[in-house]
């Protein structure tokens, strides 16, 4: 398995304050699309960040390879509904977890 960083970018820097009906809609179906994920062991982390320049989404993912994450990416609700978003997807060569309740921490 291999790990990738997903970025999504939003259509403009104003977003999500600025987001019409249609775009919230659109997100709202990106969020339930990768909690999906996120249930199936897929995702491992995913969420807004709120940077200075303006806001973007990541996600960090388990796949077998980067044709499947980009996949993954060209599949979310979001960008299928064609606003104006994209992913920037980057390859990850390993990660470190948190130690969880259960175990250790691990690294891949």
């Amino acid at each position: 398995m291999a790990y990738f960083h997903l970025k999504l970018v939003p259509p403009r820097p104003g977003f999500p304050h600025d987001a019409s009906p249609e775009e919230m809609t659109a997100m709202q179906d990106h969020a339930g699309y990768w909690r999906g994920l996120a249930d199936k062991g897929v995702a491992i982390v995913v969420g807004p960040v709120f940077a200075e320049g303006g806001s973007f989404g990541i996600a960090v993912v388990e796949v077998a390879d980067a044709a499947e994450a980009q996949t993954l990416a060209d599949s979310d609700p979001v960008i299928t509904a064609g606003l104006g978003f994209r992913f920037e997807t980057s390859p990850m060569p390993s990660i470190i977890l948190r130690t969880s309740a259960g175990g250790a921490a691990a690294a891949r």
